[in-house]
């Protein structure tokens, strides 16, 4: 009860309901000590999208702006490998 006022039963177990954590990607070292997204790891790369391909958001992801576009560069060269799929083909 908050205030005297009974809240909804629906709303009292929402902790149930939370996401899951957000996938970790790893960062390596160049040889000149700067940090990139290996696009080999082809495994974590697919965390990190939707089932349709896009990347999730920076928020869900929990990544900073430059960390988002390492990793985006890395899933372009990743499909330009043909590592992932450009789309889902299940039609």
């Amino acid at each position: 009860m908050i205030r005297g006022r009974r809240i909804a039963p629906w709303k009292e177990n929402m902790s149930q309901f939370q996401a899951p954590p957000p996938p970790v990607i790893r960062r390596q070292k160049d040889a000149k000590g700067r940090l990139f997204i290996d696009y080999k790891q082809v495994d974590e790369l697919r965390r990190a999208m939707t089932q349709n391909g896009k990347l999730l958001s920076r928020k869900r992801l929990e990544m900073s702006a430059g960390d988002q576009s390492m990793l985006g560069q890395a899933v372009k060269r990743a499909r330009f490998m043909a590592l992932l799929p450009f789309t889902n083909a299940a039609n």
